[in-house]
């Protein structure tokens, strides 16, 4: 994956998940699965993309990823919501309900 095609991939989908994550961060992977089951069940049009942090230093870097895991959903080619580290997906779920439902009625 190269920074010019994940921009092309956000330009082109309705919405985006980047879920930034390390090899040795125990709490990225304890949370991509459930992040996984709650954007397949509530946000099934918005596309997921895992990127590991390290081995995609540009784009980490690109997209300012300071902690992780760093969440960023992207709606309409625009980033609408950035979560690092402490993430509620309650809160996460209430966020995007709305502006996701807009957008794919």
């Amino acid at each position: 994956m190269t920074l010019e095609a994940l921009q092309n991939i956000i330009k082109e989908e309705v919405g985006v998940l980047l879920y930034f994550s390390g090899e040795h961060c125990s709490v990225c992977h304890a949370l991509r699965p459930k992040f996984r089951e709650l954007f397949d069940k509530e946000f099934p049009e918005l596309k997921q993309i895992f990127l590991d942090a390290q081995e995609y230093a540009d784009i980490s870097a690109h997209y300012a990823v300071l902690s992780l895991p760093t969440i960023l959903v992207f709606l309409d080619g625009k980033e609408f919501v950035r979560e690092g580290r402490t993430v509620s997906l309650h809160q996460l779920k209430i966020q995007l309900k709305r502006p996701y439902g807009m957008m794919t009625e």
